[in-house]
């Protein structure tokens, strides 16, 4: 064992109740079991505790046993693919509550197939010729407040954004070369069209609707609420709170779109979703997260994200001149959350996150603050919200 390590835990031995932490030290901290792999420590990169969240550049979410179970299931055996989507498409579909879905390659890919779903549709000659939109439908109207990064996803398809701002301004810019309206459901409370009439005025002007709904999961009832709007798309990522493989995503939505969208993907070679291949495994995988995530009891998850809150939130507070807040984001990743301020001219946030990234064991929290630092629970594993605590005490107490 490291001997940073060695020294971590003998001084976490000397404090009260810290005994079930060994459960979650034996197999993180220390080397793999006999018999066992470590394939982190074999290629020098450190795991971490999470206490940021869902993001992507930290791996997203563990998945759940239940998916690795049918992952590996699915591993020893061959099978036709585009049966396979279908297969899992229809169970998926079915205990979301729409037309139809599609396991796609991350939420973002999602974005891609959709919007050739809307540019292209099923039409083999125009498929192949994506990105090369001329003469089709290739303008996607979006919010002047909804640009975002992975819109990136919906222009590789060759299409125009057209920005807008008002109901008038939308009304105005729909046209003959409008293919889709895209929604990107983070940024509703900033946007002068608010989630709900988005979908009213794509019913009234007769363009179909996307919503990116990536990070909108929980609660459970998002998988169907955007499609009751009306939405006649929407898309989930399935590495974050679905607990899926990383690389998945969910479309879901209207038959017609969802079909069109999977003759745009891979395995169909001369297509732009050439590139978002999903395997078997990861197909399957997505099918068994949402089922394992709907069988789940919430309300019991969801005290057991506010104890972690309340075990950190304890921890840092007998420092002097630190303050604690839970809060719930009104919108997306919308889980019990601690907010922890100090007089920063003392201590930087950048240097709390620098100490907790370089300290052992690693630790990554939410992006900075001005005037402290934010904690994500519902990614840390049994007994890690004590350690997350006692080193950021440490570390703000300046030990």
């Amino acid at each position: 064992m490291h001997p940073h390590r060695r020294g971590f835990i003998q001084a976490l031995l000397c404090l009260p109740g810290v005994g079930p932490l060994l459960e979650w030290l034996a197999p993180s901290l220390q080397a793999a079991a006999p018999g066992g792999r470590d394939v982190y420590r074999e290629l020098g990169v450190r795991p971490l505790i999470n206490a940021a969240g869902t993001y992507t550049t930290l791996g997203g979410s563990l998945p759940r046993p239940e998916v690795l179970e049918a992952m590996q299931s699915a591993s020893r055996q061959f099978v036709n693919l585009g049966e396979l989507h279908q297969a899992v498409g229809q169970r998926i579909a079915a205990r979301a509550g729409c037309e139809a879905a599609l396991v796609t390659a991350g939420a973002a890919s999602a974005l891609t197939l959709a919007t050739a779903a809307c540019v292209a549709g099923k039409d083999a000659e125009k498929i192949r010729r994506l990105p090369d939109t001329a003469g089709m439908k290739n303008e996607v109207i979006i919010q002047k407040a909804h640009r975002y990064g992975y819109d990136h996803a919906v222009r590789n398809v060759g299409v125009k954004l057209i920005e807008v701002e008002s109901r008038a301004d939308l009304e105005k810019a729909v046209g003959e070369r409008t293919a889709l309206m895209l929604f990107f459901n983070d940024n509703d409370p900033i946007g002068k069209i608010h989630v709900e009439e988005f979908a009213e005025l794509g019913r009234k002007l007769k363009v179909p609707t996307l919503n990116d709904a990536a990070a909108e999961i929980p609660p459970a009832e998002n998988l169907s609420r955007f499609l009751k709007m009306g939405y006649d798309l929407v898309t989930f990522s399935g590495g974050k709170g679905l607990r899926g493989p990383q690389s998945t995503g969910l479309l879901l939505g209207r038959k017609d779109l969802i079909e069109a969208a999977a003759l745009n993907n891979n395995p169909h070679t001369d297509s732009i979703g050439r590139t978002n291949k999903v395997d078997k495994e990861d197909i399957v995988g997505m099918w068994a997260a949402l089922e394992a995530y709907l069988k789940e009891d919430h309300a019991a998850v969801w005290k057991e994200w506010e104890a972690r809150v309340r075990t950190i939130a304890t921890a840092v507070g007998k420092v002097q001149g630190v303050k604690t807040e839970t809060f719930v984001p009104p919108i997306a990743n919308r889980v019990p959350h601690l907010r922890i301020t100090w007089d920063v001219s003392l201590r930087k946030p950048a240097e709390v996150v620098k100490q907790l990234r370089e300290g052992e064991p690693k630790i990554e929290v939410r992006p900075l603050i001005a005037d402290g630092i934010e904690v994500s629970t519902w990614m840390l594993e049994p007994g890690q919200a004590e350690i997350v605590g006692q080193r950021l005490a440490a570390v703000l107490a300046g030990r």
